[in-house]
Order: structure tokens, then C-alpha cells, then sequence
């Protein structure tokens, strides 16, 4: 009868993992304002709820390269020659260049994505429901991984229990135990598919509908605006400069 305290490991284990993604997901949803989306997003906005601090920084790097304020060598350094930030987040940028004008992208990047101006930014997007809070970020996906775990572990056990000597007799009775757990398990992360799915890391669902409701002629099409807009969305991928390209590509591969 050993099998009966593996189906108490199984059920307990089952039990507290699918309460725990229960309560990440409701954690995760008080992220929501309650009024209504009538908010503006701006490209940094888009940019935090699409890729988070380093997308932001990547906007400014390229915004400001665009405009001839920042030099962006395919070697990976940035090279200030505008020293007048326009708003805190281009003088984040200049302030992480430092006071030599001069420095590889990735550190700026890094020292941008951690400026109090990007942090700022965030607690904004947080106080107004649009993006998920840091707590909540990752309790949702820990959470899903723990009941994974839990669903594999009572499957591990229920084949340990019908292995044990003297269990053949009762196979199908311990099978039967161990399938509610094992029904509760998929049956949560079944759910969690539909309906934990549209948080990402970054923006909750109501910050991802204000993305999917930029005009698509402003993100995917010609011009500064679009072109910003797409990198907001989409990252450095969307823009078509090979020598900005090149840039980016030579810092993340790490000088």
C-alpha cells in the first residue's frame, strides 16, 4: 500500500501548484485600470510594453542616430555629437556615453535600460494598468512551470506505484487515482492557455490591445514616424539601415 502515500505526494503536489498559478493569475489581473483604455500610447510607452527597458533604449539609440544626434559605428561604439538630450531618456543615454563622448552600445544600452528615467517610465505604465507589475512578471510563468513539473511528477509516481511489487493486483485502481491529480494538473494548464496566455512579460492585456491598435499604415509603413514606431513594436529588426543593423548586431554579439 506504499502507492497510497505516493497519490498523497501526487495530490498534494498537484494541488498546490495549480493554486499557486491560481493566484499569480489573479495577481497578474489587477493590472487592469479600471476605465476603460483611452490612453494615448507614446513610442516609449510602446516600446516598454512591447520589449521592456532595453527596447526602449534601443528607440532612443536609433531616434537618435536618425536625427544626426548620435553617431552609431557598425564597430559597436556609440559617439555622441549632439550633447543636448531632448528628454530625460536621450540624457539617460548621453549621461551612460559619459563624459567622453564615446561608448561601446551595449554598456549604453545596459546603463539606459536602468536609468531612473526608464524606471520612471515603468511605474507609470504599472499605476496605469498597462503594464504587468515586476511581482507579477514572472509569478505567472513560474507558476505554469510548477504545475508542469507537478504534472510530470504524478505521472512519475503513478508509474512507480503500479511497478511496485504486489500493486499488479490493483493496477487499475491505482491508475485511477493517480488520472485526478494527473486531470487537475493538465486541466489547469490547459486553462492557463487561454486565459493566463495574452500576459506577456511586459505589457498586461490591456497595454496589448493599445498596441494592436496603433494604425497598421503607422507601424509597418514609410517614414521617421513608422520606422520609430515599427522599432517600438518590433525591435531593431525593423529597421532597414544596414549600417544600423550592423551596429547593434556587433554590440549584442558582444564587442
Amino acid at each position: 500500500m506504499f502507492w497510497v502515500l505516493f497519490l498523497l505526494m501526487a495530490c498534494a503536489a498537484a494541488f498546490l501548484s495549480c493554486a499557486r498559478l491560481c493566484l499569480a493569475a489573479a495577481h497578474a489581473a489587477h493590472s487592469e485600470p479600471a476605465g476603460g483604455g483611452a490612453h494615448e500610447l507614446t513610442l516609449y510607452e510602446a516600446a516598454f510594453l512591447s520589449g521592456g527597458p532595453f527596447r526602449v533604449a534601443d528607440l532612443t539609440l536609433v531616434s537618435m542616430a536618425r536625427s544626426r544626434r548620435l553617431l552609431l559605428a557598425h564597430t559597436g561604439w556609440a559617439t555622441v555629437v549632439d550633447p543636448v538630450g531632448g528628454d530625460d531618456i536621450e540624457r539617460s543615454v548621453i549621461g551612460a556615453i559619459g563624459p567622453d563622448g564615446q561608448s561601446r552600445i551595449g554598456a549604453v544600452r545596459r546603463a539606459t535600460a536602468a536609468a531612473d528615467a526608464v524606471r520612471a517610465l515603468a511605474d507609470r505604465l504599472v499605476a496605469a494598468g498597462l503594464a504587468v507589475p515586476d511581482g507579477a512578471r514572472g509569478g505567472v510563468a513560474g507558476a505554469v512551470r510548477q504545475v508542469r513539473a507537478a504534472a510530470l511528477a504524478v505521472a512519475v509516481l503513478a508509474g512507480v506505484s503500479l511497478t511496485m511489487p504486489g500493486g499488479e493486483g490493483d493496477g487499475v485502481l491505482v491508475a485511477a487515482w493517480f488520472a485526478l491529480p494527473l486531470v487537475l494538473t493538465l486541466s489547469c494548464l490547459a486553462i492557463a492557455r487561454f486565459e493566463v496566455h495574452p500576459y506577456t512579460r511586459w505589457a498586461s492585456p490591456t497595454g496589448q490591445r493599445l498596441i494592436g491598435a496603433l494604425p497598421r499604415g503607422v507601424r509597418d509603413g514609410v517614414g521617421e514616424a513608422a520606422l520609430l514606431t515599427a522599432v517600438a513594436v518590433h525591435g531593431v529588426r525593423a529597421v532597414s539601415d544596414p549600417a544600423l543593423r550592423e551596429a547593434f548586431g556587433t554590440a549584442q554579439r558582444g564587442h
